[in-house]
């Protein structure tokens, strides 16, 4: 091959490759989700000084995502965070890392489906109407989302790309249209309804905001197709995580002063009210629809993404083989039904006298059992960065910002309450039982093992 040709198709192959704005839109796409759908509601029945908690997860989320852009430059195989933990703890680790996130993500798909049914609700009021109902409704849905996976990831993808619109719109319309109808002595009168202090309000809602960042541990599995990885993941991170964070905080500082704080505590479709007080009912409805769009869409795109996670670690011989089998279209069916199954026990377990109980309670779990592995896995950072021998001055700098994401993790896991904690203690246990049984699979050698 000459050197022109081989200019020509390396400008080629570059071309197919995402730049460093096209990465940082997926970053910020990929965390807002629907993340941010019913957080209005849940923190006003904190007060307006609930927004102080996004000052802490804005810098603490930051951390985190600069620790996961470094952590996939060093370790690039298929596992991501628990691949990460690996390295450093071995296969306990990677096993620990991968069930807690794992179980983050099928509490997490339950509190998506809260989300979509108490904005059904405002068109379907007999959704909600006591908590069995709405325990029925979800249950619904949630097999709804795992049966339409079944086309495998194409369809799946396709239907992500469109619905993610649906809270995209509103949202980011809230944020810059909004303040003409903000009103100071609303937002005056929502602040500290509660009469807290200034750093209870800080961590008041920690774990509700941090549940809007998740995801973004993600943002480094798309270095193979960046034009400059080494450069342009970190920046990335650093620029998708402050751009949701941006927003987060706009949208939900506008809406406290356009709604009454009684009211918006009391909605199960918060934008979608907020929509209604500036213009009309319709206005509403309209974006009421939307956001049920961005949830069912949302939630089918988590659906396999656990589906995933676990025939991932079923090929590591870390979980049952049945996670592994797929159908023709490439999804993995059996997964998707046995994952289901499990959703819909959350489901009854964690019915609540109200929507927002039920979410709020589902969403200090699901950031215990995540930031788990978040410490865990950021913790390896240490060691990559020996084993690749990088600069004292890259060592420095990348362990203060790790340490930074790894301490605000702790104080997310402090700030979800006994309960959730409780929760995420008594799964790890659980963890260690079951890796407990399969750990022969990778410790014991052959001539090791003798019979009495």
């Amino acid at each position: 091959m000459t050197e022109h040709s081989l200019n020509v198709a390396v400008e080629a192959a570059s071309k197919k490759k995402m730049n460093l704005v096209q990465l940082t839109f997926i970053v910020a796409v990929n965390m807002m989700g629907s993340g941010i759908i019913m957080l209005p509601a849940n923190m006003a029945q904190v007060g307006a000084i609930s927004l102080l908690s996004w000052l802490v997860t804005a810098v603490g989320s930051m951390a985190i995502a600069y620790g996961f852009a470094q952590a996939g430059l060093f370790n690039q195989r298929p596992g991501g965070m628990s691949a990460y933990a690996e390295d450093a703890y071995g296969k306990p680790g990677y096993f620990l890392v991968f069930l807690l996130y794992f179980l983050s993500l099928a509490v997490g798909n339950v509190a998506i489906g809260i989300s979509a049914v108490g904005y059904l609700a405002g068109f379907f009021p007999w959704l909600t109407s006591t908590p069995i109902a709405t325990c029925v409704s979800l249950i619904i849905l949630l097999w709804l989302t795992t049966v339409a996976n079944f086309g495998g990831p194409r369809v799946t993808g396709r239907i992500g790309s469109i619905t993610v619109w649906g809270v995209i719109l509103p949202v980011g319309l809230l944020c810059i249209i909004g303040w003409a109808w903000f009103s100071s002595e609303v937002f005056a009168a929502a602040w500290n309804p509660n009469g807290l202090t200034l750093v209870q309000g800080m961590g008041s809602s920690i774990s509700l905001t941090l549940w809007a960042f998740l995801g973004m541990e993600s943002a480094a599995q798309n270095s193979d197709a960046v034009e400059n990885p080494k450069r342009d993941v970190p920046l990335a991170c650093l620029f998708g995580t402050l751009g949701a964070a941006i927003i987060y905080i706009l949208s939900t500082t506008v809406i406290q002063g356009i709604v009454p704080n009684a009211e918006l505590a009391a909605s199960t479709g918060p934008f979608a009210l907020a929509f209604a007080t500036m213009f009309n009912p319709a206005i509403g409805s309209v974006v009421m629809a939307l956001a049920v769009l961005a949830c069912v869409g949302s939630l089918l795109g988590w659906q396999f993404t656990i589906a995933q996670t676990a025939r991932a670690a079923a090929d590591e011989r870390m979980f049952p083989s049945l996670f592994s089998r797929v159908n023709e279209m490439g999804a993995p069916v059996t997964g998707m039904i046995v994952m289901g199954v499990v959703q819909s026990l959350l489901a009854l377990m964690t019915i609540s006298p109200t929507l927002n109980e039920q979410f709020a309670a589902l969403v200090n779990l699901a950031v215990v059992t995540n930031v788990l592995p978040y410490i865990i896995s950021l913790s390896a950072l240490f060691v990559m960065m020996r084993a690749a021998g990088v600069s004292e001055s890259k060592f420095r700098l990348n362990s203060s910002i790790a340490i930074v994401g790894m301490l605000y993790s702790v104080f997310a896991i402090y700030a979800s309450g006994k309960d959730a904690v409780l929760g995420g203690m008594l799964v790890t246990g659980i963890a260690f039982i079951i890796y407990g049984l399969i750990a022969p699979r990778f410790t014991a050698r052959p001539g090791t093992l003798r019979t009495a």
